[in-house]
């Protein structure tokens, strides 16, 4: 296994260790949280994600396909087809910009902002689990 360390002195301490055990578990147990309240919604946990992350970026409620690509960590072929089911669920609509034609945006209808609204509040009332990540906002 190839790997960036460089000597024994890059190796993680038991306390390092620890710390990583931790995070992900907690990550963990905060994904296992998040599956069961979409798939509650009867939506997959993707669907979810992106319609958080078409609302998350500050100062606009859109978000391009490469945008989204790259909050999800996916191909963008891929993320082109996620859009298209949940356009197809009507929870997004798209939108072409109109100062790039070339750049189309995702935009949440009514159905996807109540969707999003309802799923966020659910993780909100397990923000007390998991409020190590979202510091005094979750409280």
């Amino acid at each position: 296994m190839s790997s960036g360390v460089q000597s024994g002195n890059d190796l993680p301490d038991k306390q390092e260790l620890e710390a990583m055990s931790v995070f992900r578990y907690e990550l963990r147990k905060f994904l296992r949280v998040s599956e069961e309240i979409a798939n509650a919604a009867g939506i997959t946990t993707l669907q979810y994600q992106l319609l958080l992350h078409v609302r998350g970026f500050a100062g606009r409620r859109w978000a391009t396909v490469g945008e989204l690509a790259e909050r999800l960590q996916a191909a963008p072929n891929g993320t082109a087809a996620l859009v298209s089911r949940c356009e197809s669920a009507g929870l997004v609509t798209r939108k072409a910009d109109a100062s790039d034609r070339r750049q189309v945006q995702v935009h949440l209808t009514p159905k996807g902002e109540r969707c999003l609204l309802e799923l966020a509040a659910e993780h909100k009332a397990h923000y007390g689990s998991f409020g190590w990540v979202f510091g005094d906002s979750a409280k």
